[in-house]
């Protein structure tokens, strides 16, 4: 999930979905386990499993001073962390739970995880386990006729400064040996597990910070993790970096296999915040056409019904909404009252009306490209992001090509 970005998060959305006559740069060398040029990815993440983020969990980040993964552990010591959290791993996302998505249409499931959970480093308070779990969550997915992107959402320093790279703060990504130690994590996750049936995707970094990063050493560790990847039956997926999904037309030139993912999110500036329901309806569909002219496949990796940053710690913990005015620097648009916490059943018509368009919206958008992976599957009370509970109470279509409100895009 992305933090407070500002603008350049408009350009982070993405889309996994190819135009019918468009093609890879080259052929496929070996076959996937998903035709990523005959079908259309339709899938859901599962943020806030292997990878804590305050706003899904509130619940683990009430009463301490912990903001992510990183002071959590920290706070609660080695022995209470590896208690709390072996317990969160193995009843936040079950097996019922895949059997859930794939009954709702879905075939991709992109699961979040942490370096400190394949390859920990000394001297840091994460605690392990999650990898085992994932481990069985590929079995489960395989069951479900689920396909799995395996997706390193958290990397050695942090490749973003957000809560959901581990750890809040500077972005220390590509200091001292962190991009090798990147890639030797990157490894062991494809010798683990890229030979597993449900894998038919790994994804080399979740949203590296391109402004605040030299772009060459990210293209250079994109380029590195593709070559250690190719030989394996699956997607090499790489996110834009915040560099715009249409910024990375002329890359890739000889290498196969690639996919682009870019995450859309229309709240995390004053401006967007404060657009109307059919704006930003018209931004998405817009979005949907960038995704479809990359000439590679694109997906929206991330992507929410959401289109307010309401929802009860989304910024950062403590740090307030744009929307009613309660982070700093922004001005009041309207009243979370409602869409902070609570169900999708509980919110007002309007708000589900408008949550539903907006979700079908971007749906018809992103599949003028590869696709669409929504975050996230389940949530303690954001209703905007939570697709478990929008698919119970109808505002996600089933089945997922089924519209209420057709043709937005045109």
């Amino acid at each position: 999930m992305l933090g407070s970005l500002g603008t350049t998060v408009v350009g982070a959305v993405g889309l996994l979905a190819l135009t019918s006559n468009a093609a890879p740069l080259t052929p496929s060398k070996r076959a996937l386990a998903f035709d990523y040029n005959g079908q259309k990815v339709r899938g859901v993440n599962t943020g806030g499993w292997f990878v804590l983020e305050p706003w899904i969990t509130p619940s683990l980040f009430e009463g301490n001073g912990a903001v992510d993964e990183y002071s959590l552990t920290q706070e609660l010591g080695k022995d209470a962390a590896k208690s709390k959290l072996s317990q969160h791993w193995n009843s936040w996302i079950t097996q019922d739970d895949f059997n859930q998505m794939g009954k709702a249409g879905l075939n991709h499931v992109r699961i979040p995880i942490g370096y400190w959970s394949v390859l920990p480093r000394d001297g840091e308070p994460f605690v392990q386990g999650a990898y085992d779990v994932l481990g069985k969550a590929l079995d489960w997915a395989q069951g479900a006729g689920l396909k799995v992107m395996i997706d390193l959402h958290g990397a050695s320093g942090s490749q973003n400064g957000f809560d959901n790279s581990g750890k809040y703060g500077a972005v220390g990504w590509t200091q001292g040996d962190t991009v090798d130690h990147t890639k030797k994590v990157l490894n062991k996750i494809r010798d683990d597990h890229a030979s597993h049936p449900a894998v038919a995707a790994i994804e080399l970094l979740n949203e590296p910070m391109g402004p605040s990063l030299d772009m060459n050493t990210v293209k250079q560790f994109y380029m590195d993790g593709w070559g250690n990847l190719k030989n394996s039956d699956v997607a090499v997926t790489f996110h834009d970096a915040f560099q715009g999904v249409t910024g990375w037309g002329d890359w890739g030139s000889g290498m196969w296999n690639l996919l682009l993912d870019t995450h859309h999110y229309e709240i995390f500036d004053n401006g967007q915040v404060s657009q109307s329901l059919s704006a930003h309806v018209s931004m998405a569909c817009d979005f949907g056409n960038q995704m479809a002219s990359t000439g590679k496949w694109t997906i929206a990796g991330e992507f929410t019904g959401g289109i307010t940053d309401c929802a009860k710690w989304l910024n950062g913990k403590n740090k307030g909404a744009r929307y009613d005015g309660t982070f700093s620097g922004s001005s009041k648009v309207g009243d979370c009252t409602g869409k902070s916490t609570g169900s999708v059943s509980a919110l007002s018509s309007a708000d589900k009306n408008n949550i539903g368009r907006f979700i079908e919206a971007q749906l018809d958008a992103y599949e003028k490209a590869t696709g669409w992976i929504f975050w996230t599957w389940k949530t303690e009370g954001a209703p905007e992001w939570d697709m478990q509970d929008l698919l119970k109470n109808g505002l996600f279509p089933q089945p997922l090509t089924a519209r209420k409100y057709p043709g937005q895009c045109g």
